[in-house]
């Protein structure tokens, strides 16, 4: 017995069937059977149907013999089922990868609830993809699984079969089906939450909802929307069949409100001979199902009205109403705002009289982000060695808990933060500052910069229009133009910020100061660290840290991980993190796979792995500061060198071992290449060149050189071959090139160390 039957109804489309059955086929977890149901499609969605079931044992293909409609359909793929839980999927949409392991590990986490819910994402012909505004009710804090009275916030979502996962020994205990006809969603959706005893949630994207510019059922013009009056009715016959599930009688009554005045409002669903005859009926539902003593909420007033009175002149009247309310409140909000601007630009032109604090400092990273990178080594070292000047950290609500109690804490857009930059002496950032901040006389700025440079920057971006898209470069130079000095790790970061960033600043080649720690943690740390983040005693912990693409609109790994894992064996443990830009997971966390994009410090992610995997992120600069074993992933090195420009080729010149494919990769683990001589050899010369003064000190030598006014007797850098990285959590003879490791398997073959 599988542990999901994924249920197809096909009908028409023929164009994207393909697409959603291989997006269930080639899923991570395997268990499963696809019962595809060819709908009687006039087209070639049969035909498609069965090239399946010859290829794969897991699809059933069910042919019926006349057209019945979705609704019908799914029952006909529900008779063949014989999985645990049920997963319906519209044959134009799909599943996203890994969809079914997140799932299936969510159950399980959960008790094997009678429902899960997870979230579905928008998807447009021009690669936009938009999540459910209603996301935040898919949370899984909180006590799992749970009945809808404790989460009625799911009634909310959008009533839809497939967004769901459903005990099939619930369902059938229930009698549940899908009756005939449009919006047969409706009277499934409602009554099989309303009676599970167990629901759970799952926070993660697992359906990509097609918005197809024509074709699409519910988008054609016909009387068949009058279905919507039948829907509605079976779900409030099963209210009274019920009396225990009254409580949902207004929720649901709210809802049908605004499902009516919606199907009647959209101009491509009714015929225009039977607007009027949809509002009679409209009104006699309305008079029908209405709850006394509820009042509706008063943004639902114009609908209700609507619905209510079946006028459309009413309807128009209260909206107009609301409307100009609405427009007052957005102009009353205007005028304050416009207010507060000039106010705050007043006070930062009073500000820039008063005189530059020599005993202040300022600092930002990324735009508003957390504390961290070379500012968030520089402050601490403000702190440290220059005790007398007081720190200040500029970033957004959501990041002030990074901030070190001691560090005062600034929002972007207040009084104190145009305070700040007008009067502190020192500013200090690896981005731009605000472009209206008036730098003075007397004022310091320091660009940090946030790594070496691989990827073209700067002015090299004028021929790369998908990398630069709107860069202002006049807007890049006058920012450049503000700073006083520039900090750089290694020769090459000087030749190129020189360059890219024409401007008399000066350069200080001091090291990059977020890799001190590098040098000072120690073996405790490390332990820590990996404690703190779930790694298992004994593990190895590999970090996976792709970085952004200039050529895609989305977020996707090349890389199956799971699969990976499963190769590799239990041994190791998978540390993913995606690149900040994205603002999502690369993969759930999920046993020896672990999400850390949301953990403030990089610094210490590479401290708690044993190797780190990437393909052209800068981290692979400051891990080679640890000496641990670095593995190149260049699967699409062409492409990325083709639209973002790199100023060497990498895989002539990398850190370690260079996998072009996942098969490769697996067997450079699996050979022992990613920690052999060879690797080593790669990583040697790679520090020698890229590494030359990141020994410990680098944030300390910017701090006397620039606050203290030290130029002679500045600490001296501490040779390659003297320094004294943080130990790696693996025990010497697990460090030996020739000792295997427990757990993973033979190499399928020889794989290329470059």
């Amino acid at each position: 017995m599988p542990r999901f039957s994924v249920i197809v109804p096909a009908y028409q489309v023929q164009a994207y069937l393909h697409e959603c059955m291989a997006s269930v086929l080639e899923q991570s977890f395997t268990d499963l059977e696809l019962i595809a149901v060819d709908d009687c499609s006039p087209d070639a969605c049969g035909t498609i149907i069965d090239e399946f079931a010859a290829r794969d044992p897991r699809v059933r293909a069910v042919h019926l013999e006349e057209n019945v409609g979705l609704g019908r359909a799914r029952n006909a793929g529900m008779r063949h089922a014989t999985g645990d839980y049920l997963v319906f999927l519209d044959g134009d949409d799909s599943l996203t990868p890994d969809a079914l392991r997140a799932i299936a590990d969510r159950i399980e986490e959960t008790g094997d609830p009678d429902v899960l819910v997870y979230d579905y994402a928008r998807t447009f012909w021009s690669g936009e993809q938009v999540r459910d505004a209603e996301a935040g009710q898919l949370t899984e804090q909180g006590p799992a699984p749970f009945r809808l009275d404790d989460r009625p916030g799911l009634l909310k979502l959008l009533m839809v079969v497939w967004n769901k996962a459903y005990r099939r020994e619930f369902v059938a205990g229930e009698s549940f089906a899908f009756p005939p006809g449009y919006y047969e969603n409706i009277p499934w959706t409602a009554p099989v939450l309303m009676t599970a005893e167990t629901i759970a949630t799952l926070d993660q994207v697992c359906v990509h909802y097609r918005q197809r510019r024509q074709g699409n059922i519910l988008g054609t013009v016909s009387d068949r929307h009058f279905d919507i009056f039948d829907q509605y009715e079976r779900v409030f016959a099963h209210l009274d069949a019920h009396p225990e599930l009254a409580q949902w009688r207004p929720v649901l009554f709210g809802r049908m409100v605004e499902h009516l005045s919606a199907v009647f409002l959209k101009r491509d669903r009714l015929p225009h001979g039977s607007r009027a005859r949809f509002l009679r009926k409209a009104r006699a539902h309305y008079g029908r199902y209405r709850v006394q003593g509820v009042e509706a909420p008063p943004h639902t007033w114009p609908r209700h009205a609507l619905v209510r009175l079946g006028s459309l002149r009413a309807y128009r009247a209260v909206w107009a109403a609301t409307r100009l309310t609405r427009r007052a409140a957005r102009l009353t909000g205007a005028l304050a705002r416009t207010v507060r601007t000039a106010a705050l630009r007043l006070h930062y032109k009073v500000q820039l009289r008063l005189p530059v604090r020599a005993d202040r400092a300022v600092f930002a990273s990324h735009g508003g982000r957390g504390h961290g990178c070379n500012p968030g080594a520089l402050e601490d070292a403000f702190r440290t060695y220059a005790p007398q000047v007081r720190t200040a950290w500029i970033a957004r609500p959501e990041f002030h808990h990074t901030i070190p109690t001691s560090t005062r804490r600034l929002t972007p857009g207040t009084a104190a933060y145009w305070t700040a930059l007008a009067r502190s002496k020192y500013l200090v950032n690896n981005a731009e500052f605000d472009p209206r901040l008036v730098k003075r006389p007397g004022q310091i700025l320091v660009q940090t910069q946030h790594g070496t440079p691989l990827k073209q920057m700067g002015l090299d971006l004028q021929d790369r229009p998908a990398a630069a898209r709107d860069t202002d470069f006049a807007e890049v130079l006058r920012g450049a133009d503000q700073w006083d000095y520039c900090l750089s790790g290694n020769r090459h970061s000087t030749l190129v910020w020189e360059r890219v960033f024409a401007s008399a600043h000066t350069t200080l080649e001091y090291g990059q100061p977020r890799n001190d720690v590098f040098q000072r943690a120690s073996s405790a740390d490390v332990a820590r660290l990996r404690e703190s983040l779930g790694i298992p005693e004994g593990a190895v912990a590999v970090l996976y840290a792709p970085t952004h693409r200039d050529y895609r609109r989305t977020q996707r790994t090349a890389l199956d991980l799971e699969r990976i894992l499963r190769q590799l064996g239990p041994r190791f443990v998978l540390l993913t993190r995606a690149h900040h830009t994205y603002g999502a997971p690369l993969a759930r966390s999920s046993g020896r796979l672990i999400d850390v994009s949301d953990h403030p410090s990089v610094e210490s992610l590479c401290l708690a792995s044993d190797a780190l995997v990437t393909d052209y992120s800068s981290l692979m600069f400051d891990y080679a500061n640890l000496d641990r074993p670095i593995v190149i992933h260049a699967d699409d090195w062409d492409a990325y060198d083709a639209a973002r420009g790199t100023y060497f080729d990498l895989r002539a010149f990398p850190p370690g071992a260079v996998a072009r494919s996942e098969d490769e990769l697996i067997d450079i683990f699996a050979t022992g290449h990613w920690r052999g001589s060879r690797s080593t050899q790669l990583r040697s010369a790679f520090r020698a060149r890229f590494c030359p003064y990141d020994d410990g000190h680098a944030a300390e030598r910017v701090v006397r050189r620039l606050v203290l006014g030290e130029t002679a007797g500045l600490p001296a850098v501490v040779p390659l071959a003297d320094r004294r990285p943080a130990p790696p959590a693996m025990s010497a003879a697990d460090q030996s090139p020739s000792a295997p490791l427990a757990g993973v398997p033979a190499p399928a073959g020889q794989a290329p160390c470059l």
